[in-house]
């Protein structure tokens, strides 16, 4: 199996007395024992020398290592590839599959699966979806045209428009746009609307209307983190799924209660090839 590119860490300034110190505080899920038997396969090295339990810590060095899980919970489902040319590939990502390895999850994430499927080491998730979020990611597939489309995303030249499932909304004219101020919440993974001038804004409109439940078009104007679960939940129609907002709940096991939100198309011009370029996902949100 082709090894994943290593993780860096540029070491900040401190006073921690050895490495080893540091990665125990940077990452005390990992535990004392796992860092010192890694160091002792020398998979942990700065500035390209591997290092001991004993090495000094120095401010300025560039840390690589491998992440690794033991006991890797498997996503049993499967990505698919909407699209794929010499420089992006356009994937379709199921629910419960992160986008990038974080935490319990390295190979069951969708970019270590493409890697491994196409054979490129060098592909970069431009953007991100959340693990409960489904749909469209696009990646970088090398990288000397990766700043062309990586500019797309950073000067918001691309169009995104999501599908979600949520109760009916009949008090609120549609299309409806909802701006807030949205800033970091309680606890630390949350956001929160605040008073202040607006940095979040979302187009919503219905698709259908069903009795209990309605499909909704979902266009953020800007990128905040999980603005559009925060806008839907504010409106007081919480997308269906949703353990996070408006109020914390345990996360539901197993895979039989996916988040109802689905990232169903990407629009941009190509930056190479002055080209319309349109992606709809495969996916579709099935009703509870």
């Amino acid at each position: 199996m082709e090894a994943l590119p290593p993780s860096r860490i540029v070491l900040p300034r401190g006073a921690w007395p050895s490495v080893l110190d540091f990665l125990c505080e940077r990452f005390p899920a990992i535990g004392r024992e796992a860092w010192i038997e890694r160091m002792a396969r020398g998979a942990v090295a700065v500035d390209g020398v591997p290092v001991d339990r004993l090495t000094p810590y120095r401010p300025g060095g560039v840390l690589t290592y491998h992440r690794e899980v033991a006991d890797e919970p498997v996503i049993p489902f499967v990505e698919g590839i909407v699209y794929a040319d010499d420089d992006i590939v356009v994937a379709d990502k199921p629910h419960f599959l992160p986008t990038m390895p974080a935490g319990r999850f390295v190979e069951q994430s969708l970019s270590v699966r493409l890697m491994r499927r196409l054979g490129n080491p060098a592909l970069v998730a431009l953007h991100r979806l959340d693990r409960g979020t489904a749909g469209l990611v696009v990646f970088s597939a090398r990288p000397d045209t990766r700043d062309a489309y990586t500019r797309l995303f950073r000067e918001r030249r691309i169009v995104k428009t999501y599908e979600a499932l949520a109760p009916p909304l009949p008090g609120v004219a549609m299309p409806h746009v909802r701006e807030s101020r949205v800033e970091r919440g309680e606890p630390f993974f949350r956001v929160a609307e605040v008073p202040g001038t607006a940095n979040a804004c979302t187009r919503i409109e219905v698709l259908a209307r069903g009795a209990t439940v309605w499909r909704y078009g979902l266009q953020p104007v800007t990128g905040r983190k999980h603005q559009l679960r925060v806008h839907m939940a504010a409106l007081g129609a919480p997308i269906l799924g949703d353990h996070v907002y408006p109020d914390l709940r345990d996360e539901p096991t197993g895979f039989d209660q996916p988040l109802r939100l689905l990232a169903r198309e990407l629009r941009f011009v190509d930056p190479l090839t002055g080209q319309e370029r349109a992606f709809l996902s495969n996916l579709s949100l099935d009703l509870p």
